[in-house]
């Protein structure tokens, strides 16, 4: 509970440890299996949770291929965030890739933190504008960086996904396919 806490304050910008206990009293535990499913596509969004360890996988699957949105790692909240904001059906599936704890609030209990801390539309406005601005860095990058460019800086923030995950879920993410992904990382690797 201490890492959520702590995740709250980063995210949230939180810093009263009453309000910090009160938010996250209404998260409860929960285990996933490898390959279980936190959300399936086409389902409602109801939860939203933080990584205590583990890895989960946000991706769809469409006709002709299946794409990685992001590889989710603790210390990170995850949600498919416009379902669960707007209450629509997810537009990703959600996936534990290893044996993954996580925390959970659900839509109901989320709306009701607004009454038991007063400056809450505040600190979820600063949550949801660092998403807006790490989805933001995340076009930029698809943008304006060469594939050699996006690989180098995602493997320098993140080296051990290399050996946890399989590598056709890292080269979608960062829009490649397996044989670009591939060619890059035997060049970066000689």
């Amino acid at each position: 509970m201490k890492a959520l806490e702590t995740q709250l304050q980063l995210y949230f910008g939180i810093v009263q440890q009453e309000e910090l206990q009160n938010i996250s009293s209404f998260f409860k535990h929960r285990s996933l299996k490898k390959g279980d499913y936190l959300l399936k596509y086409g389902q409602k969004c109801q939860e939203m949770c933080f990584i205590q360890s583990g890895l989960l996988r946000i991706f769809v699957d469409t006709e002709d291929k299946e794409i990685t949105q992001w590889i989710a790692t603790p210390d990170f909240f995850l949600t498919d965030l416009g379902a669960f904001i707007f209450e629509t059906n997810s537009r990703w599936s959600i996936q534990a890739l290893v044996p993954t704890e996580i925390y959970v609030i659900n839509k109901k209990d989320y709306q009701q933190i607004s009454k038991v801390v007063p400056k809450w539309n505040e600190f979820e406005k600063c949550f949801l504008t660092k998403c807006f601005t790490m989805m933001e860095d995340r076009i930029f990058s698809h943008l304006s960086m060469t594939a050699e460019e996006r690989y180098a800086l995602f493997y320098e923030s993140n080296k051990s996904l290399f050996n946890q995950v399989p590598l056709q879920y890292i080269a979608s993410m960062l829009g490649m396919i397996p044989e670009t992904f591939s060619r890059i990382r035997k060049k970066h690797h000689a």
